[in-house]
């Protein structure tokens, strides 16, 4: 609906004519009102509750000309109608207006309330739709906010805001959904997410780190065995799949199975049913497999190390947690988000704040860790700092050769910077372990060596 016209005025005098016209055309109660100058019109369209057509004179100069002022009305409210009121007409001058961003064309020429009942009636569906999407994106901002704070999805960036609007979206349809990111990015949080979203809180979530196993106990933690299947074997046992019954089982490090194992997580994906270790009853698998892994499935596939059928089953839909790095403007909400949140579990350390430098040096710095390695720096920092402001010395950082480093000893710093390396190559080489051991000048063997060795030290 149409509730608010704003015009803006012409240096020579007020459009007392045109804003009639609005008042007549438009439905009843629509506000029409006339902006003395353009910074008074950019400021109430940035307003809380901004005009739902602007209407510009097409004669203008500085400030008021109409292209410049429709872009930066734009930047504020994107989609904003505008429309340019013009003495007289052209096709021209008509198609220069649209070409600058213009919705539509007034002539101000007799009869004019007919021409602005007219104008109305094309753009009452325009404006409706906008806002129809106006409410639905406050809407989702505030199911946003929701799913943040009830799960610890902690930012505002932009690349969060899309993620969280997919696990929304996902959390309604039973299938499986693959999680891929690197480590420490948050993914068993998102798994959480799409749970408790998707059903009853009572619904149990199990999780199983499959890298944790060799296949002779995974195979049991995940089917339980019978009485008697193996020495030691001295109770039936229920495993993962019957435990997570009605709800969600969480297959962590989905990449580390082997391609023997692979088959049997095939299966009951596949076929809904399995059997525990040393029995033949054949039970029904009722749960919603999530599974997440940190390496690239498809590069494996490639190489005959996953199996594409698999695959397949499992990614229904495919959610990338971002890298930390990626998160325009995170880092900073999430060092405070932690530092508040180690002053409320241990009071002893409440009252400290982050410095400008602490937050410039962590904005500055890669965290091939991600969120989890933000985490561990800020309590590691709270803990260490003497007074009430932590710095980048309390936290560990360091500046060398233009790189934000972790401190430490000398080999502390070198590994830092392995691992930095590698993180940005695998990065740029979007997760081709073979592409980014070429951007290294290294071979594929050498830098799964090194990658791997790296992964066993973090934390």
């Amino acid at each position: 609906m149409i509730e608010w016209v704003l015009l803006l005025d012409r240096p020579e005098g007020p459009l007392l004519d045109l804003e009639a016209a609005f008042r007549g055309a438009g439905p009843e109660g629509c506000l029409v009102e006339s902006a003395r100058g353009p910074s008074r019109l950019l400021a109430s369209v940035g307003a809380e509750d901004p005009p739902s057509l602007v209407v510009l004179p097409e004669e203008g100069t500085g400030d008021r000309e109409p292209v410049a002022l429709m872009a930066r009305l734009h930047a504020i409210s994107p989609g904003l109608p505008v429309v340019i009121a013009a003495r007289a007409g052209s096709v021209d001058a008509a198609a220069k207006a649209v070409a600058g961003g213009a919705t539509d064309f007034l002539v101000l020429a007799d009869p004019l309330a007919p021409r602005v009942s007219t104008l109305l009636g094309k753009l009452r569906g325009l404006i409706d739709e906008r806002e129809r999407a106006r409410r639905l994106d406050e809407q989702n901002a505030q199911l946003r906010a929701s799913v943040q704070a009830r799960f610890n999805l902690v930012g505002d960036s932009k690349e969060m805001h899309a993620l969280l609007d997919r696990v929304r979206r996902i959390a309604a349809v039973p299938r499986p959904v693959l999680i891929t990111g690197e480590r420490g990015t948050g993914k068993e949080l998102v798994a959480r997410a799409i749970h408790f979203l998707g059903g009853a809180a009572t619904r149990p979530i199990v999780t199983v780190n499959c890298a944790a196993f060799s296949d002779a106990l995974l195979e049991s933690e995940l089917f339980g065995h019978e009485r008697g299947a193996f020495t030691g074997a001295d109770a039936v046992r229920r495993g993962k799949f019957e435990q997570a019954g009605g709800g969600t089982l969480f297959l962590d490090e989905i990449g580390n199975m082997s391609l023997p194992f692979q088959q049997k997580i095939l299966r009951v994906v596949e076929y809904g049913t399995f059997h525990r270790v040393g029995g033949s009853l054949e039970l029904k698998a009722d749960v919603r497999v999530i599974s997440a892994t940190n390496v690239d499935l498809r590069e494996r596939i490639r190489r005959g190390e996953f199996l594409g059928d698999l695959y397949d089953r499992l990614a229904f839909e495919v959610l990338e947690v971002p890298p930390l790095r990626a998160r325009t403007g995170d880092v900073e909400v999430l060092a405070r988000h932690f530092l508040n949140q180690f002053a409320r579990e241990i009071p002893a350390f409440r009252g400290k704040t982050l410095s400008r430098s602490a937050i410039a040096a962590l904005s500055r710095y890669a965290f091939p860790g991600n969120v989890r390695e933000l985490k561990n720096l800020i309590e590691r920092a709270a803990y260490r700092d003497v007074d009430a402001e932590i710095r980048p010395q309390d936290i560990g950082l360091l500046v060398d050769d233009g790189r934000v480093v972790p401190g430490g000893s000398f080999f502390d710093r070198v590994a830092a910077l392995e691992r930095t390396l590698l993180t940005e190559a695998l990065a740029e080489a979007e997760g081709n372990q073979a592409a980014a051991a070429r951007l290294l000048g290294m071979t594929y063997d050498q830098f799964r060596y090194h990658h791997r060795r790296i992964a066993r030290k973090d934390p």
